[in-house]
């Protein structure tokens, strides 16, 4: 959904999320202002952001959802969300994998070249078994489906 809408149902007492957000964002009648609830528990006004820019690409989304404790970390559930949002995180130097894969302990992660590397570009690649590594593309049914979540060592 847009902000309009997400902005509205805050007003109403819902809280709204990005679907790879563990936190989310609320209203507080009291301040009369946007909480922003981090994924570490702290909750800060919207006014106090120190990444003006991240948090205005995040109110320009359409992808709003209502937060709840299917699918938000700091209400019990579990935060998946799409490619786009995976190859962020991967540019980002995080790991990510997808729920579907059949292996436990897969993942990808993105690979910057120096001076020993053959390539000249970054590129992804994907982790089985912990050691075995191969350069990896994503297949139409990667880049579609939504059960991307940020991988976690075991």
């Amino acid at each position: 959904m847009l902000f309009r809408e997400a902005f509205e149902l805050m007003k109403q007492g819902k809280k709204l999320k990005l679907p790879s957000w563990a936190g989310y964002w609320y209203w507080s009648k009291d301040k009369q202002t946007i909480i922003i609830h981090t994924k570490d528990g702290v909750d800060m006004d919207i006014r106090e952001t120190q990444i003006p820019d991240y948090t205005f690409s995040n109110i320009a989304s359409d992808e709003w959802v209502l937060a709840d404790d299917q699918n938000c970390p700091e209400l019990g559930g579990e935060a998946t969300f799409g490619f786009g949002d995976a190859y962020k995180f991967l540019e980002r130097g995080l790991r990510v994998t997808k729920k579907s894969w059949h292996k436990a302990g897969m993942f990808l992660t993105m690979q910057r070249p120096d001076e020993h590397s053959k390539m000249t570009a970054p590129y992804v690649y994907i982790t089985i078994d912990g050691d075995y590594r191969v350069p990896w593309h994503p297949s139409q049914a990667d880049m579609s489906e939504k059960d991307w979540v940020l991988y976690e060592e075991e």
